[in-house]
């Protein structure tokens, strides 16, 4: 894990900037508004869906594959620094009100006054399925053609070709 200082006034900018286009998009969910969304975005593939209710911290650092379909109230909490990517593949489905929290705090309670944020990356790989609900922790890799059952809470590593779900998320079959 990486840490930054989320309030420094360059990132409180960005921040700003990245939580008004979100704003602009979730009022009116345009093919222009979604073009500014995209436009954040480190990278974003061909045939990409996002519906209404998005909101990213920042959204440089997030690298969407082609014809990913994120649902409705997505949140991807992802931060200004390399460590704070979010990767997710190509023909990814994520379920509405998925959280996606590359960015925590310290637990200790004298370094959480300095109000530091420790970053860690997601990725997420190709043909995933994250159901309804779902909460990704940050440091979290889910292979390619797994399926994350609905409200669970991925805090480790999905193996390729499985299905996990549950708080934590435990595997709970090959595909």
């Amino acid at each position: 894990m990486q840490s930054f200082n989320s309030i420094s006034k360059e990132y409180l900018a960005q921040r700003k900037q990245a939580g008004e286009t979100c704003r602009l998009f979730n009022k009116s969910p345009s093919k222009g508004n979604l073009k500014r969304i995209k436009e954040l975005f480190l990278k974003s593939g061909d045939g990409v869906i996002i519906e209404s209710g998005f909101h990213c911290d920042y959204g440089n650092q997030i690298v969407l594959g082609d014809r990913t379909f994120i649902n409705i109230n997505c949140t991807i909490l992802d931060a200004p620094i390399s460590e704070g990517a979010i990767t997710i593949g190509d023909d990814c489905l994520i379920g509405p009100n998925v959280q996606l929290l590359a960015v925590s705090h310290a637990t200790n309670p004298a370094e959480r006054l300095n109000k530091e944020n420790f970053a860690a990356q997601i990725s997420i790989g190709n043909n995933v399925w994250i159901g309804a609900g779902v909460i990704v922790l940050a440091g979290v890799t889910i292979g390619d053609n797994a399926v994350v059952g609905a409200g669970s809470i991925v805090t480790k590593d999905v193996a390729a070709n499985t299905v996990v779900a549950g708080s934590p998320a435990i595997k709970l079959k090959d595909i």
